[in-house]
């Protein structure tokens, strides 16, 4: 069983190292060229790939984490929405597909915000962790549904969701580099990516859909 698990979590941090170098790259890139989204169909099917395979891990015997578990969970979340955020380009709503994925997020997110009321509750601190990642999810999830009423209400809403998404996969990439690769575990190490790179969104939203100054009439 052992040798099992090992050998999964070879291949786990293989397919992460993809993602994550990948997902450099996309970034780096000139946005919409060929080598662009080359890079991000290596980076989805590397994160996807390596959060899935952290799932059973996270289950078996001496190896169990409930936290890592919802992660990868929260990861192949933004990378499908992410992905899916695409095709609003043309279409006008959202489908069946959309709305289960945003919606399992959303019960997800709910669940984590409730681990971590129990667990600050019972003195146990990693649930800052729950609330801060469940407070995330929700928020994230809350505004596809608003999306999803009126993907047309603002300009490149559709371009911006895709940004958002992806960015948060590679955050999740980053960190799981520094937690597991740098074995760097402490609160800091869980949550400056996420800062940082909601900032770096924040910046790319604001590049892609500027406010327009309109010049009062004299």
């Amino acid at each position: 069983m052992e040798q099992t698990i090992t050998i999964l979590i070879y291949i786990h941090a293989f397919l992460g190292g993809i993602g994550l170098i990948t997902g450099i790259g996309s970034i780096i890139v000139k946005k919409g060229s060929l080598l662009h989204r080359r890079l991000g169909k290596l980076f989805s099917m590397g994160m996807i790939g390596s959060s899935v395979i952290s799932m059973p891990i996270a289950m078996m015997p001496n190896h169990e984490n409930l936290f890592l578990l919802l992660i990868g969970l929260f990861t192949i979340y933004l990378v499908l929405i992410g992905n899916r955020a695409l095709a609003f380009k043309i279409k006008t709503e959202a489908d069946v597909v959309d709305k289960v994925v945003s919606g399992s997020m959303l019960s997800f997110s709910l669940l984590m915000l409730g681990i971590g009321l129990y667990s600050l509750l019972h003195n146990n601190y990693t649930g800052i962790l729950y609330l801060f990642f469940g407070s995330f999810g929700l928020l994230l999830t809350v505004k596809d549904f608003q999306f999803y009423r009126n993907p047309r209400r603002i300009k490149n809403a559709w371009l911006i969701s895709h940004i958002g998404k992806m960015i948060g996969a590679l955050i999740a990439s980053f960190t799981a580099f520094i937690i597991a690769g740098l074995s760097i575990g402490n609160l800091v190490a869980w949550t400056l990516p996420t800062i940082l790179g909601t900032l770096y969104i924040i910046y790319w939203k604001r590049k892609v859909n500027p406010k327009t100054l309109v010049k009062p009439k004299l």
